[in-house]
């Protein structure tokens, strides 16, 4: 399509999807005439078929034509977020809908909000969907593994230009509110079609927003209005609890507060949550135990790969009492036996990733036991996935796939089809760096399964899956054994 039937297509889509109204479209198609430096406009017909990203591809043929926009990824995400911000509504229109929608339920105003998001290309719906999934059945439960492609990686021409740039603070980080609306620059995203929701949590301003790379469905985050580092503490499971009395549908959770174990930006205090149901939440309570003064809470060890205690009642200052009562005595608890040490050499180790939910009607907490120390056999972090599991992923275990979501690195997508290809036709894997480091993992694979070209690719996504599952083990305080359960209960009567 030529430029001016680009520009009316895209401003249709903007007003079939309710980014604007009828009345705006004049005004719409000139303003992105403007950022075009068009002097002028053809009237024509819309392509109605077309789908969003073949609009914009469009517009930015044309914007790179003509000197507008550098032909990379980067410098065309910032100029089509800048084309998209022209269309999405004011923040004082996005919240005044929401409030609205709220009025009617706490699902219409979500429902509105991630509509929003998705449909002004906040949320690059067209990338998300390159993002390889599947499902692998453990004794746990379904896991799900993702290979997550939907973020770009930065060209080398940008990489380029962002170390000459002068180094700038603002804003401070990726969370914080002054991203809505902001032009973006080579090493900071453009988020002009970005919109947020202020919420109050137990006296506190948050913001409510989407995450861009959307890991699961309606995946949010929920981020204080000031740049304040993470903690977890008392006022968090305050805040935590009184989310999802907000939002009933949306699970919340926090990463922990300390390094190798936070897997997050811990210097800006948020929260993610969404509406989705990970296999940690129905995973059920393996071990009922009643914690001495809260006999009216619900408690137990859940059958789960991670060290994990459900806490289940209906009055949240007590659920709030006991969870700090527990954190309290996690972050000064050492056993040697278990090898859990509070601290070393003034290092503090043991910290809490909490998650909370909504279930029947009454309000769910579940505390992961977390621990940071680390060892020369294992110097990235002891319950971290060990040294023979970082073929598949060495990166920290977040909130994410501490409930059972794997968000594993897009170099997997091209190694599991080169390594299918050489498991079935008798390659020598370690001449091939890109899967050398597969070796070892192959050659059980091969000895276990018989090999075609039609099963081989998911049997390496099935044991993708189980070397997942295995990581989530060695990152549990506890084993899964008789002595590991006996440990852990050592550590809740110690509460």
């Amino acid at each position: 399509m030529n430029i001016y039937e680009a520009v009316k297509s895209l401003v249709c889509y903007a007003e079939k999807e309710g980014l604007i109204a009828a009345e705006d479209k004049i005004y719409a198609i000139n303003s992105v005439c403007q950022a075009l430096a068009l002097p002028s406009f053809e009237d024509c017909a819309a392509d109605e078929a077309a789908s969003l990203q073949e609009i914009l591809n469009s517009i930015l043929a044309y914007a790179v034509e003509n000197g507008l926009c550098e032909d990379s990824v980067v410098y065309r995400d910032l100029f089509d977020t800048k084309i998209m911000g022209l269309l999405t509504p004011w923040p004082r229109e996005v919240i005044q809908q929401f409030r609205t929608a709220y009025a009617e339920s706490p699902q219409a105003a979500t429902e509105y909000y991630y509509h929003l998001a998705r449909k002004s290309d906040y949320i690059r719906e067209y990338r998300i969907q390159n993002d390889v999934k599947w499902i692998t059945e453990t004794a746990y439960g379904d896991i799900d593994i993702t290979i997550n492609l939907s973020k770009p990686e930065k060209d080398p021409k940008a990489i380029a230009a962002a170390l000459k740039m002068k180094q700038s603070a603002y804003p401070q980080c990726q969370l914080c509110k002054e991203n809505e609306g902001y032009m973006g620059r080579v090493n900071h995203p453009a988020r002009q079609n970005h919109r947020i929701i202020p919420i109050s949590l137990s006296g506190e301003d948050f913001f409510l927003q989407y995450s861009p790379y959307v890991y699961y469905n309606e995946h949010c985050i929920v981020f204080n209005s000031e740049h304040i580092p993470m903690v977890i503490n008392k006022s968090a499971f305050e805040k935590l609890l009184s989310f999802v009395e907000l939002f009933p549908h949306y699970f919340v959770g926090s990463n922990a507060d300390l390094p190798i174990v936070g897997g997050s930006i811990l210097t800006h205090e948020h929260f993610q949550g969404g509406h989705y149901e990970f296999a940690m939440a129905k995973a059920p309570v393996e071990t009922a135990f009643t914690f001495k003064g809260f006999e009216d809470i619900t408690a137990g060890i859940v059958k789960w790969p991670m060290s994990v205690i459900r806490l289940s009642g209906t009055d949240k200052a007590r659920l709030v009492a006991l969870a700090d009562k527990i954190l309290t005595a996690w972050r000064g608890y050492t056993d040697a036996e278990a090898f859990i040490y509070a601290e070393t050499d003034g290092e503090p180790h043991n910290t809490i990733t909490p998650i909370a939910r909504m279930r029947d009607g009454k309000l769910e907490l579940d505390l992961v036991l977390r621990n940071n120390i680390t060892t020369e056999e294992c110097p990235l972090g002891f319950y971290h996935p060990h040294p023979e599991y970082h073929h598949i992923k060495k990166e920290n275990i977040g909130l994410i796939e501490v409930m059972g979501l794997a968000v594993l690195p897009s170099r997997l997508k091209e190694e599991i089809a080169v390594l299918a290809d050489a498991l079935v036709n008798g390659k020598d894997i370690t001449a091939d760096e890109r899967i050398a480091k597969h070796a070892a993992w192959a050659e059980m694979i091969k000895n276990n399964y018989e090999l075609t070209a039609d099963n081989c690719e998911d049997i390496l996504k099935k044991e993708i899956g189980i070397v997942f599952t295995a990581i989530l083990e060695q990152c549990g305080v506890y084993e899964r054994t008789e002595a590991g359960k006996a440990q852990f209960l050592r550590f809740m009567e110690s509460v």
